[in-house]
């Protein structure tokens, strides 16, 4: 388990920095500029051997090692398009050289800005590329016999403030990437709250956590008929960061901590049931969130909520037929045991909207496997109640290249989640709209005219997208550098 978590920003000659390899930038019509060809004459034209032999294509994501004179090392990394340089391409170029650096061996890196990316947003995102490519999740390794991880990085070049930001933001994904890989055993309830009271501790937030006995005794019925298969004790965490005025309303963020995910009593196949330790990245990207709310210190009024148990089939667990009474006093008809993420959710919407007026709420959840079908392991399912908060979140996406789809919630959906013998029913209609289903149990515990987005991230929190910040068949921390910036952290 390791990453960068601290980078060097310098805006002199990168030739008087100590590093032990330097990465510069080339667009795709191969034209050397002057950054290039100064590193050129340093490798003994290293890079010129390169480009005639055709190994460098220049195309964004690309990263090329080439070895010049006495030793000399340079990872040449794609910007595409010349005049078409974005945040993307440097957060993919950072990503890459991290991880050359780590299969090279290479101790530490300078990584040249290119002269023409002037957005301060291009500093961050090549910052955000860099910590997050250098990640590795070894903790659980005890015969690696040759581990390695780089230890240095500087930024030469672009804006050293927003080279700042991008690494606390790459660490509060780093953070969550870690308890997200842990297996069950390890990250449990528990170990959900004592990391969210260590960030409360490091940014002046009041952390709350309720055990079983007081979130049942307070109406918590959903969480507690999840919770009742269990002899793990399960939580409900609350992190208050109040750094702007007391009348203004918080932003509430609410995360799914389901930290192992049986099925319960409709029990799910075994192949692949490893994979449901993933099932608290809702939580995840809370206590990310935080981490870097912790460190940032915005001026704003944020709230994060994590319900949080195991979901497992003991004698005392809840059973398809049970009827559940929510927080805020909705019933609930139990059709599948499997449909558990919800139910938990439905908890901790309600005591946010009674207890915070939130100027808007988001939920996060590794919700359904529908969403995988609908939109594979390459976009987030969102669905919400109002137009101006989802225009919001789409414009973010945009910002940081995570995307996201909109589902609607039409009123026919909002149908299908009623129950004949209670208020609403935890599955929707057989084999069909399966995402939508789930959001739309969800709206029945959001109180009135509070703005509201779920976001169904089970095909994005984990997976095998091929992007070099990245690491194939692990947790992403996907939608924290989302959410960080729509709310202007």
């Amino acid at each position: 388990m390791a990453h960068l978590s601290q980078l060097k920003h310098s805006s002199g000659d990168w030739r008087k920095i100590k590093s032990d390899a330097v990465a510069v930038g080339i667009y795709d019509d191969l034209k050397l500029t002057r950054q290039f060809q100064g590193v050129n004459r340093e490798l003994g034209r290293g890079l010129s051997n390169a480009l005639a032999a055709n190994l460098i294509k220049g195309k964004a994501g690309e990263v090329k090692t080439v070895v010049g004179k006495k030793g000399a090392i340079a990872f040449v990394f794609g910007m595409g398009k010349r005049g078409k340089l974005n945040a993307e391409a440097l957060r993919k170029a950072g990503g890459g050289v991290s991880k050359a650096c780590n299969a090279n061996k290479i101790d530490s890196v300078s990584f040249l800005m290119p002269v023409d990316a002037k957005e301060n947003y291009h500093s961050q995102a090549a910052a955000e590329g860099l910590v997050l490519g250098s990640y590795q999740f070894n903790e659980f390794k005890t015969t690696d016999d040759d581990p390695f991880d780089m230890i240095g990085a500087t930024i030469i070049g672009g804006n050293k403030k927003a080279v700042v930001k991008g690494t606390i933001i790459a660490n509060g994904v780093c953070l969550a990437r870690n308890v997200e890989n842990r297996p069950g055993n390890v990250a449990t309830p528990t170990h959900l709250a004592e990391n969210a009271k260590e960030i409360g501790k490091s940014g002046g937030m009041k952390v709350t956590v309720f055990d079983r006995e007081k979130f049942t005794k307070m109406g918590m019925g959903a969480l507690a008929g999840v919770a009742s298969g269990t002899e793990v004790p399960p939580k409900f965490i609350i992190m208050e960061y109040m750094g702007g005025p007391k009348k203004q309303k918080p932003k509430v963020l609410v995360g799914k901590g389901l930290t192992f995910d049986s099925g319960g009593i409709s029990i799910k196949p075994s192949a692949k049931m490893d994979e449901m330790k993933y099932d608290m990245c809702g939580s995840g990207v809370v206590l990310g969130v935080m981490k870097a709310v912790a460190e940032l210190k915005p001026k704003m009024n944020i709230i994060g909520i994590i319900p949080s148990t195991e979901n497992m089939s003991g004698d005392k667990a809840y059973r398809p037929g049970d009827v559940l009474t929510a927080y805020n006093g909705k019933t609930i008809e139990v059709l599948n045991t499997d449909a558990e993420g919800r139910l938990i959710l439905a908890d901790a919407l309600s005591y946010a909207s009674k207890y915070y007026d939130p100027e808007y709420m988001i939920d996060f959840a590794t919700l359904t496997g529908a969403v995988v079908v609908a939109l594979g392991h390459v976009a987030t399912g969102i669905m919400g109640t109002d137009v101006s908060l989802i225009n919001a979140i789409k414009s973010s996406s945009k910002t940081t290249a995570e995307k996201v789809w909109e589902f609607p919630l039409w009123d026919e959906y909002l149908e299908q989640v009623k129950s004949k013998i209670a208020d609403v029913k935890n599955v929707g209609a057989p084999m069909q709209a399966g995402s939508i289903a789930g959001g739309a149990f969800l709206e029945a515990f959001v109180g009135e005219d509070i703005p509201w987005c779920h976001f169904d991230i089970a095909g994005t929190a984990w997976g095998d997208r091929d992007l070099s910040y990245h690491n194939k068949g692990s947790a992403t921390g996907e939608v924290i550098r989302l959410v960080v910036d729509l709310m202007g952290v």
